[in-house]
């Protein structure tokens, strides 16, 4: 893995990757009475830093020895292959048609994370969707509890497609990924009010790129949705705290 993105892997002293260790606490206190151990992350649009986040999230629970499943459910457009430079010819596509089962198709983090495994995508189907909400797409997850001690899915923005939506109403909690600077306030809105038509467990938000004095390039923030979103009269969100 030389992929400068993993930040929490390549540096872990920075402070990108204290902010995911922190983002990894909050999951870790979101439910004190439900146990969370399968979360679906979606964006509102393309292009705001979902599968960095989903990456680096990834590694750092790794770091403290839990084993983590990530996988790539964004079968239309999927990245976790290239952000791990690994190969992407075979995987949840294959496991689902009945073709491998997972060991055929994993990939195994290095020496420092080796709790990490990691699924890619594999080939892009012509029916995401329906792959994605189907008996044997829940039967993988329910089987993989049963290995793993948490899940970390990796799909689609929520406001282009309804795979997101679908694979929310599978799993423990989702949080959605917005970017500083470029998010509209109506597409974040607009993505968690499409959550909640699904009684998704909505856990939070990460606010993706936030300035910050020390000029890193990136920096990320969790917040509790509603604190990002609590609504006034007029339906717009009314306050923000910060997460440091």
């Amino acid at each position: 893995m030389e992929n400068v993105k993993l930040f929490t892997l390549r540096n872990p002293k920075s402070i990108v990757s204290e902010a995911f260790r922190t983002l990894r606490t909050n999951i870790q206190f979101t439910n004190i009475d439900k146990s969370i151990r399968t979360i679906v992350i979606t964006s509102s649009g393309p292009g705001e830093g979902k599968t960095i986040v989903v990456s680096n999230l990834a590694i750092s629970i790794a770091q403290t020895e839990k084993r983590v499943l990530l996988v790539d459910c964004d079968m239309r457009k999927p990245r976790i292959h290239k952000v791990f430079g690994i190969n992407n010819r075979e995987g949840l596509t294959n496991i689902l048609m009945g073709e491998k089962v997972l060991a055929d198709v994993e990939y195994r983090g290095e020496e420092s994370i080796k709790s990490l495994t990691v699924v890619t995508s594999g080939p892009i189907p012509p029916n995401p969707s329906e792959l994605l909400g189907s008996r044997r797409m829940k039967d993988f997850l329910e089987d993989m509890r049963d290995h793993f001690d948490m899940i970390i899915i990796d799909s689609p923005p929520i406001n282009l497609v309804t795979d997101s939506a679908i694979l929310s109403t599978i799993a423990d909690g989702t949080i959605m990924v917005v970017e500083v600077g470029k998010t509209e306030a109506e597409a974040a809105i607009n993505g968690k009010e499409l959550l909640d038509k699904v009684n998704a467990n909505l856990l939070g938000v990460v606010l993706n790129k936030i300035p910050t004095k020390e000029r890193s390039y990136y920096n990320y923030g969790y917040y509790h949705y509603n604190e990002y979103y609590g609504d006034d009269e007029g339906g717009r969100r009314k306050k923000r705290r910060k997460s440091r």
